[in-house]
């Protein structure tokens, strides 16, 4: 038997428990070795019965002097009660709805209890305690008497369940747990030897020895992913890609052609593009900037380049809005030089070219896809239509993911195989990463960071609002209106709770782009459950604010659920000011550029994640005019209090980022819990140190053998990645 053998193989383990196992994502030995405790509980100084203290958990050692079962008239509640008794005196325990520990617990055992103790007005006891039977002599002890581990759980799996089966499993298949890390990380580490920390992270001998364990464990789970990553660079710097040579005359009359002038940062970022782009190894260059800091401009300089080398540009974004966007912007800056441009959604396939520069035309799916396949369409733009097979490309050599996080690195990859050469990929980014995680998670792409906003912004200013001053921010916004400014308001539903629609548009989204394993919609989604019955809905709101709030002014409403052409009616009417006030969802957040906007209202702020409130607080702010962002919330949490405090006071979003990273935990951050790292590795992704000191360590491994023939178990592991994340 072999660590890969089936779950069920283990004694106690039936079929039902295995169906619950796989369900966790434990299907084979090495899973459940693996499933490491999310936190423990110290146990292990056992004390005198007379020294108990209400409030305190509490470990004793004593005999059962009685125990009896019954039952309560009113709730129907099992109810078991025991004395146990030392030589310092006696004390009861009470257990609820566990009937069967009367057969398990008998007069006159030895057994150890362990719990809360609870004061009444006859005295101590112990409520719903952990017990271990025992013998006289000395024990191993499991779940009393010890640092017990507490797992992650499921329905019918209980930690104590799982303390029992994996200490059987550590047993039997403990010592075939070959080491996986090469000698001398383990000398320079220190670390403990497998076959140790294993037993030492699910049953420590001290908290201590848990935390050298978990030290191990969490350096391995990166150094994996860090070696996968930097694998994968390597043999991405292999292949070969068309080379775009950077004609400077060309970009000069490019910049001129625009109504403003480039910062310094978007001058940089498209220096190192257009650098990038004339060597002949694929570009994989990630674009940060804060929302309005113009990284469209840039992307579109690169399609430029592109284009008049003889070659094709895709552009792929997540929301029909922002598809349609792109598809506008990136007209306006490139027909003058000739060019068609092409938009395909699920909805709407159009073009513009150099004979209609001012003007789309509607265009059958079958046409404008056998025009790119012919290349006789320049830049295509649009949503996870692009990724579909049919969609063939005659010669692409650039791809433009932009908010690139939410879409699937396979998904990605689809899109980069639409051509016989491999193209160059420029990702792009509104939401920053921090430090930590773009060494990590985004290791494979080079770094490229817009900082610089455009001349004459001036910051959004930010307000908490509770429900008593709720009446001053519609005095605000009537003000605003009055001067002929326009305001967004932002609910979390599209329809009331009776319906249980919910609205977060992205979520549909999220349905169709996943990000490794799981949910696309990782960096906006909020920081933990909220009760989506309590958040406002965009129907509701609408109707109070056209006929109760603001009757005499213009109002309209926006969500994901529209026909794309009521929505695009909508944004046009929004643009050219024929809208006074957009009730909508989140399906704004990116995508809508409309300078003339000046308040951002965001209804039930708490149920939106700090990531995804930034966003759609830059949408206002994109003109020389003060704007005014409105965060209102019912919510009484102290953490609620303390994320949109951070937001506030966040001159940036990369200073946002940061305290996201922290309040949320890099696991929600990133989503990085679909890959199936534990919790305490996850934490150390907010470890400069230890993540830079990791890839260290996985670059020098790399260095000395590229292939890692000398090391299989690591080539295994590599392979395992690849066929799960395709960073390609």
């Amino acid at each position: 038997m072999n660590l890969l053998t089936a779950i069920g193989s283990i004694p106690r383990i039936g079929p039902a428990y295995e169906k619950k196992l796989k369900q966790m994502g434990i299907t084979t030995v090495r899973d459940l070795l693996f499933h490491f405790p999310r936190a423990y509980e110290d146990l292990s100084r056992v004390i005198a019965i007379r020294d108990v203290k209400e409030g305190i958990t509490s470990c004793v050692m004593g005999k059962i002097l009685a125990i009896q079962e019954s039952r309560t008239f009113r709730k129907h509640l099992h109810i078991t009660e025991a004395l146990i008794e030392d030589a310092t005196g006696t004390i009861k325990a009470i257990w609820f709805n566990q009937p069967y520990l009367k057969n398990v617990l008998k007069r006159g055992d030895l057994a150890y209890l362990a719990g809360k103790i609870v004061r009444d007005k006859y005295g101590f006891y112990f409520s719903n305690p952990s017990y271990e039977k025992c013998s006289g002599e000395e024990v191993k002890l499991t779940h009393t008497g010890r640092i017990i581990p507490l797992y992650p759980e499921t329905a019918g799996v209980s930690s104590r369940w799982l303390r029992s089966i994996i200490k059987m499993a550590l047993a039997m298949h403990g010592k075939e747990t070959g080491e996986t890390l090469p000698d001398t990380i383990l000398r320079e580490q220190g670390f403990l030897p497998l076959a140790r920390a294993l037993w030492q992270v699910h049953f420590p001998d001290s908290l201590e020895l848990a935390k050298q364990a978990q030290r191990r464990f969490s350096f391995e789970e990166l150094f994996y992913i860090l070696l996968f990553i930097l694998s994968e660079r390597k043999k991405i710097a292999s292949v070969k890609a068309p080379v775009i040579p950077f004609d400077p005359e060309r970009m000069q009359k490019f910049t001129k052609s625009l109504p403003f002038q480039l910062t310094n940062d978007q001058k940089k970022a498209a220096w190192h593009i257009l650098k990038d782009m004339e060597k002949p190894r694929p570009m994989n260059r990630l674009l940060q900037g804060d929302v309005g800091s113009g990284k469209t401009v840039v992307a579109a300089m690169a399609a430029l380049s592109v284009v008049k080398a003889g070659y094709q540009a895709a552009f792929l974004a997540p929301t029909e809005i922002l598809a349609q966007q792109h598809f506008k912007t990136i007209a306006q800056l490139l027909t003058p030089f000739r060019m068609t441009i092409g938009l395909l959604t699920g909805t709407l396939d159009r073009l513009i070219s150099p004979k209609l520069p001012n003007d789309f035309i509607e265009i059958s799916r079958a046409k404008l896809l056998e025009r790119a396949k012919n290349q006789k369409i320049d830049v295509l733009v649009g949503t996870h239509s692009l990724i579909q097979d049919q969609v063939r490309f005659g010669n692409l050599a650039l791809v433009v993911v932009d908010e690139q996080h939410r879409f699937g690195v396979k998904q990605r990859a689809q899109l980069l195989h639409r051509s016989t050469l491999i193209p160059h990929l420029l990702s792009m980014s509104a939401t920053p990463i921090p430090r930590t995680l773009a060494l990590t998670i985004y290791g494979d792409l080079d770094l490229t960071i817009i900082k610089e906003l455009p001349k004459g912004r001036k910051k959004v200013f930010t307000e908490i609002v509770p429900p008593a001053e709720r009446n001053l921010a519609y005095q605000a916004v009537r003000g605003e209106v009055k001067k002929g400014r326009q305001v967004f308001v932002i609910c979390p539903r599209i329809e009331s709770a009776e319906n249980q629609e919910m609205t977060n548009d992205l979520e549909q989204t999220a349905k169709r782009n996943v990000f490794v394993s799981g949910n696309s919609s990782i960096w906006s989604r909020p920081s933990s459950a909220r009760r989506w019955s309590e958040a406002k809905a965009v129907k509701e709101e609408y109707e109070k604010l056209s006929t109760q709030v603001f009757p005499d002014l213009r109002l309209a409403m926006l969500h994901g659920k529209m026909p794309a052409k009521e929505k695009e009616q909508v944004m046009r009417k929004l643009k050219y000011g024929k809208i006074d006030i957009l009730v909508s969802t989140s399906v704004v957040e990116v995508g809508v550029d409309v300078p003339n906007a000046t308040v951002m209202m965001i209804e039930g702020a708490e149920h939106f994640g700090l990531a995804q409130l930034h966003q759609l607080r830059g949408r206002v702010g994109r003109s020389e005019h003060q704007s005014y962002c409105f965060l209102f919330t019912e919510s009484p949490s102290r953490n609620t209090r303390k994320r949109l405090k951070a937001l506030k006071e966040a001159e940036s979003g990369f200073e946002l980022a940061e305290h996201d990273l922290k309040i949320r935990g890099p696991g929600d951050f990133t989503g990085t819990k679909q890959w199936g790292i534990p919790d305490f590795a996850m934490q150390q992704l907010t470890n400069l140190q230890l993540v830079e000191e990791v890839r260290e360590s996985a670059k020098s491994i790399l260095e000395e053998d590229i292939t890692l023939t000398k090391y299989p178990q690591l080539k295994a592991k590599v392979q395992d990645l690849r066929t799960k994340l395709h960073l390609e």
